[in-house]
Protein backbone atom coordinates (compact mmCIF):
# COMPACT_ATOMS: atom_id res chain seq x y z
CA UNK A 1 0.00 0.00 0.00
CA UNK A 2 2.87 2.39 0.73
CA UNK A 3 3.94 3.69 -2.64
CA UNK A 4 5.49 7.12 -2.15
CA UNK A 5 9.22 7.63 -1.86
CA UNK A 6 9.13 9.04 1.66
CA UNK A 7 7.89 5.72 3.06
CA UNK A 8 11.40 4.52 3.84
CA UNK A 9 12.05 1.78 6.38
CA UNK A 10 14.05 2.87 9.37
CA UNK A 11 17.17 1.07 8.20
CA UNK A 12 17.13 2.37 4.66
CA UNK A 13 18.78 5.39 3.12
CA UNK A 14 17.28 8.84 2.96
CA UNK A 15 14.38 9.33 0.54
CA UNK A 16 15.45 10.41 -2.91
CA UNK A 17 14.86 13.89 -4.16
CA UNK A 18 12.32 14.80 -6.82
CA UNK A 19 12.07 12.11 -9.48
CA UNK A 20 13.10 13.08 -12.97
CA UNK A 21 10.04 13.15 -15.25
CA UNK A 22 10.97 12.01 -18.74
CA UNK A 23 7.59 11.73 -20.54
CA UNK A 24 4.23 13.46 -20.55
CA UNK A 25 0.94 11.60 -20.21
CA UNK A 26 0.76 11.08 -23.97
CA UNK A 27 3.98 9.09 -23.79
CA UNK A 28 6.01 11.81 -25.48
CA UNK A 29 9.52 12.44 -24.20
CA UNK A 30 9.76 15.78 -22.46
CA UNK A 31 12.13 18.26 -23.96
CA UNK A 32 13.13 21.50 -22.35
CA UNK A 33 9.87 23.17 -23.34
CA UNK A 34 7.81 20.31 -21.92
CA UNK A 35 9.72 20.33 -18.64
CA UNK A 36 9.32 24.09 -18.41
CA UNK A 37 5.58 23.82 -19.03
CA UNK A 38 5.17 21.14 -16.40
CA UNK A 39 7.10 23.24 -13.91
CA UNK A 40 5.01 26.28 -14.83
CA UNK A 41 1.86 24.35 -13.93
CA UNK A 42 3.30 23.33 -10.56
CA UNK A 43 4.47 26.89 -9.88
CA UNK A 44 1.02 28.24 -10.75
CA UNK A 45 -0.60 25.79 -8.32
CA UNK A 46 1.86 26.76 -5.60
CA UNK A 47 1.09 30.45 -6.17
CA UNK A 48 -2.65 29.84 -5.89
CA UNK A 49 -2.20 27.75 -2.77
CA UNK A 50 -0.21 30.58 -1.18
CA UNK A 51 -2.89 33.12 -2.10
CA UNK A 52 -6.24 34.01 -0.52
CA UNK A 53 -7.73 31.09 1.36
CA UNK A 54 -11.23 31.64 0.00
CA UNK A 55 -10.13 30.85 -3.56
CA UNK A 56 -10.34 27.07 -4.13
CA UNK A 57 -7.52 25.27 -5.86
CA UNK A 58 -8.92 23.75 -9.05
CA UNK A 59 -7.36 22.59 -12.29
CA UNK A 60 -9.15 25.31 -14.21
CA UNK A 61 -7.77 27.97 -11.85
CA UNK A 62 -4.28 26.51 -12.24
CA UNK A 63 -4.61 26.52 -16.03
CA UNK A 64 -5.61 30.19 -15.99
CA UNK A 65 -2.76 31.08 -13.65
CA UNK A 66 -0.30 29.22 -15.90
CA UNK A 67 -1.80 30.80 -19.07
CA UNK A 68 -2.59 27.38 -20.49
CA UNK A 69 -5.67 25.71 -21.87
CA UNK A 70 -7.15 22.75 -20.06
CA UNK A 71 -6.14 20.46 -22.92
CA UNK A 72 -2.51 21.44 -22.45
CA UNK A 73 -2.71 20.95 -18.69
CA UNK A 74 -4.12 17.44 -19.10
CA UNK A 75 -1.04 16.51 -21.12
CA UNK A 76 0.89 16.67 -17.84
CA UNK A 77 -1.62 15.91 -15.06
CA UNK A 78 -4.72 13.72 -15.14
CA UNK A 79 -6.40 15.36 -12.18
CA UNK A 80 -5.89 17.58 -9.14
CA UNK A 81 -4.63 14.70 -7.00
CA UNK A 82 -1.84 13.97 -9.47
CA UNK A 83 -0.83 17.64 -9.50
CA UNK A 84 -0.82 17.83 -5.70
CA UNK A 85 1.29 14.67 -5.46
CA UNK A 86 3.84 16.35 -7.72
CA UNK A 87 3.83 19.34 -5.37
CA UNK A 88 4.14 17.08 -2.32
CA UNK A 89 7.16 15.21 -3.62
CA UNK A 90 9.83 17.89 -2.96
CA UNK A 91 8.01 18.91 0.22
CA UNK A 92 8.21 15.41 1.68
CA UNK A 93 11.84 15.08 0.58
CA UNK A 94 12.45 17.99 2.96
CA UNK A 95 10.82 16.01 5.78
CA UNK A 96 13.89 13.81 6.14
CA UNK A 97 16.16 16.66 7.12
CA UNK A 98 13.45 18.55 8.98
CA UNK A 99 12.34 15.91 11.48
CA UNK A 100 12.62 12.28 10.36
CA UNK A 101 16.42 12.21 10.61
CA UNK A 102 16.19 13.20 14.27
CA UNK A 103 14.78 9.75 15.01
CA UNK A 104 17.47 7.78 13.22
CA UNK A 105 20.02 7.97 16.06
CA UNK A 106 19.08 6.41 19.39
CA UNK A 107 18.21 9.05 21.96
CA UNK A 108 20.16 8.55 25.21
CA UNK A 109 18.06 8.07 28.32
CA UNK A 110 19.68 11.10 29.94
CA UNK A 111 18.54 13.47 27.17
CA UNK A 112 15.35 11.71 26.12
CA UNK A 113 13.03 14.52 27.24
CA UNK A 114 15.03 17.12 25.31
CA UNK A 115 15.21 14.94 22.20
CA UNK A 116 11.45 14.30 22.24
CA UNK A 117 10.70 18.01 22.51
CA UNK A 118 13.20 18.84 19.77
CA UNK A 119 11.51 16.31 17.48
CA UNK A 120 7.98 17.59 18.16
CA UNK A 121 9.05 21.21 17.62
CA UNK A 122 10.76 20.28 14.35
CA UNK A 123 7.66 18.39 13.19
CA UNK A 124 5.53 21.43 14.00
CA UNK A 125 7.95 23.69 12.12
CA UNK A 126 7.71 21.51 9.02
CA UNK A 127 3.92 21.60 9.12
CA UNK A 128 3.92 25.34 9.72
CA UNK A 129 5.99 25.90 6.57
CA UNK A 130 3.79 23.68 4.39
CA UNK A 131 0.44 23.82 6.18
CA UNK A 132 -1.82 24.67 3.22
CA UNK A 133 -0.53 21.79 1.12
CA UNK A 134 -0.46 19.26 3.96
CA UNK A 135 -3.92 20.23 5.21
CA UNK A 136 -5.29 19.87 1.69
CA UNK A 137 -3.72 16.42 1.42
CA UNK A 138 -5.31 15.33 4.70
CA UNK A 139 -8.68 16.79 3.78
CA UNK A 140 -8.67 14.89 0.51
CA UNK A 141 -7.52 11.72 2.26
CA UNK A 142 -10.40 12.06 4.73
CA UNK A 143 -12.71 12.42 1.71
CA UNK A 144 -11.73 8.94 0.50
CA UNK A 145 -9.10 10.00 -2.03
CA UNK A 146 -7.12 6.75 -2.04
CA UNK A 147 -3.91 8.22 -3.46
CA UNK A 148 -3.86 10.99 -0.86
CA UNK A 149 -4.61 8.45 1.87
CA UNK A 150 -1.68 6.34 0.65
CA UNK A 151 0.55 9.42 0.73
CA UNK A 152 -0.55 10.29 4.26
CA UNK A 153 0.09 6.75 5.48
CA UNK A 154 3.37 6.67 3.59
CA UNK A 155 4.56 9.81 5.36
CA UNK A 156 3.54 8.48 8.78
CA UNK A 157 4.87 4.93 8.51
CA UNK A 158 8.64 5.60 8.70
CA UNK A 159 8.14 7.93 11.68
CA UNK A 160 6.08 5.32 13.54
CA UNK A 161 8.68 2.65 12.80
CA UNK A 162 11.48 4.86 14.07
CA UNK A 163 9.58 5.65 17.27
CA UNK A 164 9.28 1.89 17.81
CA UNK A 165 13.03 1.61 17.26
CA UNK A 166 13.55 4.33 19.89
CA UNK A 167 11.61 2.06 22.25
CA UNK A 168 14.22 -0.62 21.66
CA UNK A 169 11.72 -2.74 19.73
CA UNK A 170 11.44 -4.06 16.17
CA UNK A 171 10.01 -1.26 14.03
CA UNK A 172 8.99 -3.74 11.32
CA UNK A 173 6.82 -5.82 13.62
CA UNK A 174 3.35 -4.61 12.68
CA UNK A 175 0.50 -5.35 15.04
CA UNK A 176 2.62 -5.48 18.19
CA UNK A 177 1.88 -3.45 21.35
CA UNK A 178 4.93 -1.19 20.77
CA UNK A 179 3.81 -0.47 17.20
CA UNK A 180 0.31 0.29 18.48
CA UNK A 181 1.71 2.66 21.11
CA UNK A 182 3.92 4.40 18.55
CA UNK A 183 0.94 4.79 16.21
CA UNK A 184 -1.17 6.37 18.94
CA UNK A 185 1.69 8.69 19.93
CA UNK A 186 2.23 9.75 16.32
CA UNK A 187 -1.48 10.30 15.77
CA UNK A 188 -1.67 12.55 18.82
CA UNK A 189 1.35 14.59 17.73
CA UNK A 190 0.06 14.99 14.19
CA UNK A 191 -3.41 15.93 15.40
CA UNK A 192 -2.31 18.70 17.74
CA UNK A 193 0.05 20.02 15.07
CA UNK A 194 -2.65 20.03 12.40
CA UNK A 195 -4.89 22.04 14.70
CA UNK A 196 -2.03 24.37 15.62
CA UNK A 197 -1.32 25.10 11.94
CA UNK A 198 -4.95 25.33 10.76
CA UNK A 199 -5.83 29.01 10.43
CA UNK A 200 -9.53 28.30 9.98
CA UNK A 201 -9.66 26.09 13.07
CA UNK A 202 -7.86 28.66 15.18
CA UNK A 203 -10.48 31.29 14.35
CA UNK A 204 -13.18 28.98 15.74
CA UNK A 205 -11.41 28.11 18.97
CA UNK A 206 -11.99 30.12 22.10
CA UNK A 207 -9.26 31.48 24.38
CA UNK A 208 -5.59 32.03 23.78
CA UNK A 209 -5.01 28.97 21.64
CA UNK A 210 -2.02 30.38 19.76
CA UNK A 211 -0.29 31.40 22.97
CA UNK A 212 -0.80 27.89 24.34
CA UNK A 213 0.69 26.01 21.36
CA UNK A 214 4.09 25.60 23.10
CA UNK A 215 2.30 23.96 26.05
CA UNK A 216 0.52 21.52 23.75
CA UNK A 217 3.79 20.64 22.00
CA UNK A 218 5.47 20.12 25.36
CA UNK A 219 2.61 17.87 26.46
CA UNK A 220 2.93 15.74 23.31
CA UNK A 221 6.69 15.55 23.78
CA UNK A 222 6.16 14.37 27.36
CA UNK A 223 3.78 11.63 26.23
CA UNK A 224 6.29 10.56 23.59
CA UNK A 225 9.01 10.43 26.23
CA UNK A 226 6.88 8.34 28.60
CA UNK A 227 5.89 5.92 25.83
CA UNK A 228 9.51 5.38 24.82
CA UNK A 229 10.73 5.02 28.40
CA UNK A 230 7.97 2.55 29.22
CA UNK A 231 9.01 0.12 26.50
CA UNK A 232 12.72 0.62 27.12
CA UNK A 233 12.15 -0.53 30.67
CA UNK A 234 9.96 -3.47 29.66
CA UNK A 235 11.49 -6.90 30.33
Amino acid sequence: MITVEVAQRSGETKPSRTRAISHNLNGQRLGRKGRDTRERIITAAQKLLAGPRDIPLTLSAVAREASLGMTSLYVYFNDLTELLLAMLEPTMAEAEDSYVSKLRTRWPDATLATQCLDFVIAFHGFWDRHSRLLHLRNTMADSQDERMAQHRVGAATPVIELIVEQMGQDGRALGTPPFGMATVLYAGIERIITVATDVDMQSLLQGNFLQNIPHYLQAEARLLELGIRDYRLAP
